[in-house]
């Protein structure tokens, strides 16, 4: 197949974690990739495209002219903050580049007749409605933090152009990204790190002091927080499977949809697989509970199973905390 019979997929924040391991699945799919970036927070060294542009979220002219340079059949869109408790504290930003950033996305999308998008959103979006049963996408969106509220808002807009203007998009809601490429090509190298697991694996390391479990007391088998982790690589195959269903359907309008695994895993399970990953104990700090963290958040991910003909294949923990190791030591060396 020629380059000119391969659809090109724009992936916007290309640079970052998902965004570098979704890259890489699309070229694997036989896609072409243009990777568009600030390298704001991205790395130059997991840029997998075909071809790199280094620009802004908030220039519509650059986005739209390069979506006419490569001949762009549908967009991957990642450039976000993500950081939800920053977003709490400065919450300005996360609005002027997640909510008016994805704007210009879209007015660039129009000028250049892209009517494709893959939008990477959260389960953020539901903000604490934890029942104990696994949350779908018929809930309503009620975030709690600036961050939710600015996917929640983008999701709105998506909604409104589908009905408008006849926008094809659908929205990815993501539980607890994780893991690594098992080849060691790119994983998680988030500046400050955030995120449990690549935190514990930095206590077992001896990189920080030790890690610390907020809640010991909650309604769950050992009192701690049940979360949904998913690998990163199911994350990238869950966008290779959206933007078929987009080039293969005229009509999908808006749709969301969870990538999770239905099943969780408790802060201190964490804490122990990365524990028989390092073979050594290290430091575990009990503290009071975080206001607004749920008991469990898992997610039903029956409709991007029926529509996109998707699942979670790499997703135990186990096999996560490897990959997320192997990276970190990788990186290091």
């Amino acid at each position: 197949m020629s380059d000119t019979d391969t659809p090109a997929i724009l992936v916007i924040g290309g640079a970052g974690y998902i965004g570098s391991h979704t890259t890489l699945a699309l070229a694997a799919a036989g896609y072409r990739t243009v990777v568009y970036d600030n390298f704001s927070t991205g790395h130059r060294d997991v840029c997998f495209g075909d071809a790199l542009v280094e620009g802004d979220l908030h220039d519509r002219k650059k986005l739209a002219q390069t979506m006419r340079d490569h001949d762009i059949q549908a967009v991957v869109h990642f450039a976000a903050l993500i950081e939800a408790g920053e977003s709490v504290v400065d919450p300005l930003p996360f609005f002027e580049n997640n909510v008016a950033g994805t704007l210009k996305l879209l007015g660039a999308m129009q000028d250049a007749g892209v009517g494709r998008l893959v939008f990477s959103s959260t389960a953020a979006c539901y903000g604490n409605q934890s029942t104990g049963d696994l949350l779908d996408e018929n809930l309503p969106r009620d975030p709690v933090n600036p961050y939710g509220h600015s996917k929640a808002m983008v999701e709105v807009v998506l909604e409104t152009l589908a009905a408008a203007h006849g926008l094809n998009a659908i929205a990815l809601r993501y539980f607890n990204a994780s893991g690594a490429d098992p080849e060691g090509r790119t994983g998680e190298r988030h500046d400050p790190e955030t995120h449990l697991i690549p935190l514990v694996i930095d206590a077992a390391r001896g990189k920080r002091a030790n890690i610390k479990i907020f809640g010991t007391d909650y309604d769950t088998d050992d009192g701690t927080c049940i979360r949904d982790y998913i690998h990163v690589n199911d994350l990238a195959s869950g966008h290779v499977a959206a933007i078929d269903y987009l080039l293969k359907h005229n009509e999908v309008g808006f749709q969301a949809m969870n990538l999770g695994t239905g099943r969780g895993n408790s802060v201190r399970e964490v804490i122990d697989a990365v524990r028989k990953m390092a073979g050594k104990d290290f430091p575990v700090v009990e503290e009071a509970r975080r206001e607004g963290d749920p008991a469990i958040l898992v997610a039903d991910a029956g409709r991007a199973n029926e529509i996109l003909g998707w699942q979670a294949r790499y997703s135990n923990i186990d096999g996560i905390v490897r990959d997320a190791w192997n990276f970190a030591v990788k990186t290091d060396q």
